[in-house]
């Protein structure tokens, strides 16, 4: 008998080769074929009259073969099968490519079910490849809504549809269901018996968004049940306890006052590094809003109590900025500070260990290097990383583990929205900076087409005449003829602005360059040898330019409104009056609404929460670093008051059973596990 962990190798039909095909997908076992959910539908479930149905569109048709079908062999490997198909209304020719086997399946004077697309021509209807079956045993491809799933080689819809339905049949009886009974009908959601079999097989679109809006729940509330047990196990966990301090004694030091939201953020980090337990939060604020001064002031706590700090940037240039402005910070306390990169000479690499070791510094600022298994660490009491999702899992976890549980803070220049934040930094506490310092210049921003690249030109020349620098971005490193569209390549587009602008030195910076290349180059800017620097998104984050005045983004239409915002905060960093253009030809009106936000407004949340809601989460995070599990059925931008109706849920019932001990919660524990087994370097 088969049960949910049952092998799907063993399902008729489905032998070794389809069942490594289903494996490359990440269907192993029935559960996980229940649970490969359709990645859409097509509404298969009315008939169209031959005569009725318009060129281009998708149709069901119910037709009779006029004739038998004649097959046509035309060369090698291409066969024909044609036949002529006739209602009440009208006729359709309909082709099949490389199909000999249709002209034994269709017989001339039956009816039969025919889904394809309708192509009009010369007052014909044709259609080719159709989908097609008997009349009188409809309700397979026809006649129905069809769920339509992800595909590997090996593999067609029909032959998946089948093994979904022979599970289901085997095994939806012994499915478990892991939401509380409580918790359903409060929340008024479907049995997870329905659930699953009507998002596979729904008998009609209301089945259909009853059985999805039961499973985005069970999923994000899973998750956020995984994600709260976690926090309150850190939370237990028991820390380094700091000794109250005034900081006040910081805050004078400085030539300004912090603002409100920076002196709540110290406060609430302060709180956490005092309690006895183990800080996890992430200071989320948009660019610019002075999230490394709130760094400074747990670094000063820390040193003030004798212990030290770590601080970790991603890439070498960035580090070298953070140790000048926390330098100059900390300096006024005789607070030392080292520097740790992949750059430094032996020797002095050998120096700032042994410091390190011996405790005669307060804070290192680094690179990856921090984490090197040479490097020993006495009293650390606190671990900063700035930009947390450009970091791998295991490299933060490697430089948590040099210290005995250590408080962690994750700094966050990419504006999230909040319901987001939870799921994503679900085991961190989340501190806001929603305010500018006074002085933060705004960057106007314009959006144009080509027909202004002769007068953005001439804004180019304006601003280097005056002093300044120009960031130009480019959506490819190089020219790529595959595509159809024609994009702007950072390589092809340096080559024609030094061509354009001979007197002026122009660099340009990808992915693609070695790391020490990439750093030469963009110190070279820095330092302002270099007049006007195109680049792919590697300058998206943290670079400080102050210098830089213009921000030129080429194609802006392929990029998030997100990531639109990180390049424009690579300007308006300085005295001077900043500028960001964003060029696009695409005239769709949805792209023209989408850029106007960016020209209407320079809040980083606003901007985020526009984001989510017209392209999904996928824009905060280019890759899965942050080690969020993949969502099978949820969609974050799309479902967020089921997100936090769930995450409401998940909180009411972890406060009654913290650890899912009762048994009316095995269930639920189980998935639980599960999902930390199958995302372990995620919840590390």
């Amino acid at each position: 008998m088969a049960d949910l962990n049952t092998d799907v190798r063993y399902l008729k039909g489905i032998g070794e080769k389809k069942a490594l095909a289903l494996n490359k997908l990440g269907v192993f076992s029935l559960y996980d074929l229940i649970s490969f959910f359709p990645r859409k539908y097509e509404d298969r479930s009315r008939f169209t009259p031959i005569a009725s149905a318009m060129d281009g569109e998708s149709v069901c048709i119910q037709a009779l073969a006029a004739d038998n079908p004649r097959l046509s062999h035309i060369r090698r490997g291409m066969d024909l099968v044609k036949l002529r198909a006739v209602d009440d209304s009208g006729s359709v020719d309909i082709t099949f490519f490389n199909q000999p086997y249709a002209k034994e399946n269709i017989r001339r004077g039956e009816s039969y079910n025919f889904f394809g697309r309708i192509e009009f021509k010369g007052g014909r209807r044709s259609m080719v490849n159709p989908v097609y079956e008997p009349g009188d045993r409809a309700g397979m491809v026809t006649g129905r809504i069809v769920p339509v799933y992800r595909l590997s080689a090996g593999l067609n819809q029909r032959s998946i549809m089948q093994a979904v339905r022979q599970a289901l049949d085997d095994c939806l009886d012994s499915l478990p269901d892991v939401l509380p009974e409580d918790v359903r009908l409060r929340c008024r959601l479907s049995q997870a018996r329905y659930a699953y079999k009507n998002i596979h097989f729904p008998p009609d679109f209301e089945a259909l968004e009853l059985a999805r809006r039961r499973l985005i729940f069970e999923e994000l509330f899973v998750l956020s049940c995984a994600l709260g047990r976690m926090h309150r196990r850190r939370s237990d966990d028991e820390g380094i306890r700091l000794r109250p301090l005034d900081l006040e004694q910081f805050w004078s030091s400085l030539p300004f006052r912090p603002t409100a939201a920076q002196l709540r953020a110290v406060s609430q980090a302060a709180e956490d590094m005092c309690s006895g337990g183990v800080m996890n939060r992430l200071v989320q604020g948009d660019v610019g809003s002075g999230k490394t001064l709130v760094a400074a002031a747990l670094i000063w706590l820390c040193a003030e109590n004798g212990y030290m700090s770590a601080f970790m940037a991603p890439t070498e240039i960035l580090a070298q900025q953070h140790y000048d402005t926390l330098s100059s910070m900390l300096s006024p306390f005789g607070l030392k500070v080292g520097r740790l990169t992949g750059s430094l000479g032996a020797k002095e690499k050998r120096q700032v260990k042994a410091q390190l070791q011996q405790g005669r510094l307060d804070l290192v600022v680094g690179t990856h290097a921090l984490f090197s298994q040479d490097v020993e660490y006495d009293k650390l009491a606190l671990v900063v990383t700035d930009e947390q999702h450009r970091f791998g899992v295991n490299q933060r976890s490697a430089l948590i583990n040099k210290g005995s549980r250590p408080h962690v803070l994750v700094m966050s220049a990419t504006p999230i929205p909040r319901t987001l934040a939870l799921i994503i930094y679900g085991d961190l506490d989340i501190s806001v900076i929603d305010q500018l310092p006074p002085g933060r210049q705004k960057v106007d921003t314009f959006a144009v087409d080509e027909s202004y690249r002769a007068r953005l030109n001439s804004f180019i020349r304006k601003q280097v005449r005056e002093g300044r620098q120009v960031f130009v971005v480019c959506p490819m490193v190089e020219e790529n003829e595959e595509l159809n569209i024609k994009l702007k390549s950072a390589q092809e587009h340096a080559a024609q602005l030094s061509a354009l602008f001979p007197d002026l030195k122009v660099a340009c910076i990808h992915g693609k360059m070695k790391a020490k290349d990439k750093e030469a180059t963009m110190a070279a800017f820095v330092s302002g040898e270099i007049q006007i620097l195109v680049s792919t998104t590697v300058i998206e984050v943290g670079v400080d330019v102050p210098n830089a005045s213009l921000m030129i983004v080429e194609n802006a239409d392929r990029f998030g409104l997100s990531q639109l915002h990180q390049l424009r905060g690579r300007v308006g960093r300085g005295k001077h009056k900043s500028y960001c253009v964003l060029v696009s030809n695409n005239d769709s009106p949805e792209v023209k609404a989408r850029l106007n936000i960016m020209c209407k407004t320079g809040d980083g949340f606003k901007i985020s929460e526009e984001d989510l809601r017209l392209r999904g989460p996928g824009d905060f995070f280019g890759s899965r670093q942050h080690g969020l599990p993949e969502m099978h059925v949820a969609d974050l931008g799309a479902d967020v008051n089921v997100l936090q109706l769930a995450q409401e849920e998940s909180r009411r019932l972890l406060e009654n059973d913290p650890q899912l001990e009762l048994p009316e919660h095995r269930a639920l524990r189980q998935r639980v596990d599960k999902l930390y087994e199958a995302n372990s370097a995620g919840f590390n």
